[in-house]
């Protein structure tokens, strides 16, 4: 018999979810995103790059949503509730609140991002955040697609180590936890991965040398959340209002570093 969604997430705290949007729906978001960041950086987050790095012709975007005003903001608010993906959120944990988007160019040669766990970040009280991990290219190892560490969900969240700056363009890293093992995802361009804020992931460089590693990712809160960390407010109601909670105080069991932006 096979498993339904709710059950792979429950025993792995991941599933994927093939052919979610389709090979149009993608090229356009791909259209949108590269003709934004060849017009400016104004979406992007600063990640102290050096400038011969290509992240920094290419930087991540954050909170795309929140810039209705061009394209590559209005598909992200657009998708972010897009019924087809809330449907598989609200199956996870239940009605849901939109508290983050962000997109990744990770063009060939560009360095990956150490293992982590959104929750150090998000900090979402009292459950965990949920992403949606959209694949807006053909990924796997070599272009520097994600590795996830299935059943970590069940942990609690693992302070950071120093990273290999080498292959990490953030500079901590959460050990994978004792008895559990790393393993390599394979996607299709439309393909959406769903993960708990808890599970460990992350990636290595991109090797290849002609292919990008682009996605398009949404972060979710249960609507019963009472707190989140102050960068993710306002959020995101499905019918497009925006809602403030709490601001989530201190540091947390890791301190300064679960104080950073994503």
């Amino acid at each position: 018999m096979t498993s339904t969604v709710a059950e792979v997430y429950e025993r792995d705290g991941i599933v994927q979810v093939p052919e979610l949007l389709s090979q149009a729906e993608v090229d356009q978001i791909k259209a949108a995103y590269m003709a934004q960041v060849a017009a400016d950086h104004s979406l992007a987050i600063d990640d102290g790059v050096p400038a011969e790095d290509p992240l920094a012709q290419y930087p991540r975007f954050v909170h795309p949503h929140r810039r209705t005003d061009v394209e590559a903001g209005r598909l992200a608010l657009e998708l972010m509730l897009d019924s087809r993906i809330l449907d598989v959120v609200t199956t996870l944990i239940g009605p849901a609140l939109g508290a983050q988007s962000m997109f990744y160019f990770k063009p060939p040669g560009a360095r990956g991002q150490a293992l982590h766990q959104d929750n150090t970040f998000l900090r979402s009280h009292p459950e965990t955040c949920l992403a949606a991990w959209i694949a807006i290219d053909d990924v796997d190892a070599e272009n520097g697609g994600l590795a996830v560490v299935p059943g970590s969900h069940r942990v609690e969240l693992v302070c950071p180590e120093p990273a290999d700056l080498t292959e990490s363009f953030t500079n901590v890293e959460v050990p994978v936890p004792d008895g559990m093992s790393k393993v390599q995802t394979r996607m299709r361009a439309g393909d959406v991965l769903f993960f708990h804020g808890s599970v460990v992931h992350g990636s290595r460089p991109n090797t290849s040398t002609d292919r990008f590693r682009r996605s398009l990712i949404f972060h979710y809160i249960p609507e019963e959340s009472t707190e989140i960390a102050s960068f993710y407010n306002p959020l995101v109601r499905p019918d497009r209002r925006t809602t403030v909670i709490t601001e989530a105080i201190g540091g947390g069991p890791c301190g300064d570093y679960a104080n950073a932006e994503p």
